[in-house]
């Protein structure tokens, strides 16, 4: 049974996170209102920064560096792709870019605030 759980844990969480990445690519895509031929030049250069990103993370997860060490990481992998995106658009709009993807995690922490205190008051009143 507990094997029945955990697999439908990671089942919702994989779930979870797909809609949430749907939700960033529009987020992303309305602020940086893309035309056809910088969306076609843009996502494959994105889809392979996020990638690069998550394999840091996962990575950095499993040595369990210091805060500086993953900050600095992360700064390498945003400075290499600054140079990518550059190709694809132009310096506003990569700066737009970053700026949408740091409101897009801030706007996901506070949802996520909410909803836990949300269940704390549910549970309080049951």
């Amino acid at each position: 049974m507990l094997i029945f759980f955990s697999a439908r844990a990671q089942d919702d969480l994989q779930h979870g996170l797909g809609r949430l990445e749907a939700y960033k690519i529009a987020y992303l895509t309305k602020k940086l209102n893309l035309s056809p031929a910088e969306a076609q030049q843009f996502w494959p250069i994105y889809n392979k920064y996020q990638q690069e990103i998550r394999s840091a993370r996962s990575d950095l997860k499993s040595n369990r560096p210091d805060e500086i060490q993953m900050e600095e990481k992360m700064l390498n992998i945003r400075k290499k792709y600054n140079s990518e995106f550059s190709k694809a658009l132009n310096p506003e709009k990569v700066n737009t870019l970053y700026k949408s993807e740091k409101e897009f995690g801030h706007m996901v922490q506070k949802e996520l605030i909410e909803r836990r205190q949300q269940k704390t008051d549910n549970r309080k009143r049951d």
